[in-house]
């Protein structure tokens, strides 16, 4: 017996919610910078259960491509975030106005 594309969905739109709510709401750039991940994460799931549903590989591959792209930004990313805590040390992101020239 099968799981539900459904319950893939509903998952998915959960964990999108989340990730927008701490998007929009939190100063922190570190959990800001994981609800962003935490958006994609879902997107990824979103991608295999419909290539799941299809019967097709497009979607795992197209989301193996989002992963290895994610990983570089995450690298990036949290270099990005050392840098700034180093120069100001806060990673608050209404404290990075000041490091406007």
């Amino acid at each position: 017996m099968s799981t539900p594309i459904s319950y893939f969905l509903v998952l998915s739109s959960i964990l999108f919610a989340i990730g927008s709510v701490g998007v929009l709401t939190r100063k922190n750039a570190l959990i800001i910078f994981m609800s962003v991940e935490l958006q994609l994460n879902a997107v990824n799931l979103t991608l295999v259960a419909f290539s799941r549903m299809h019967n097709s590989l497009n979607g795992q591959v197209l989301a193996f491509f989002s992963m290895v792209v994610a990983a570089a930004e995450v690298v990036v990313g949290l270099a990005l975030i050392v840098s700034v805590y180093r120069r100001i040390r806060s990673v608050n992101v209404a404290d990075a106005q000041a490091l406007r020239g």
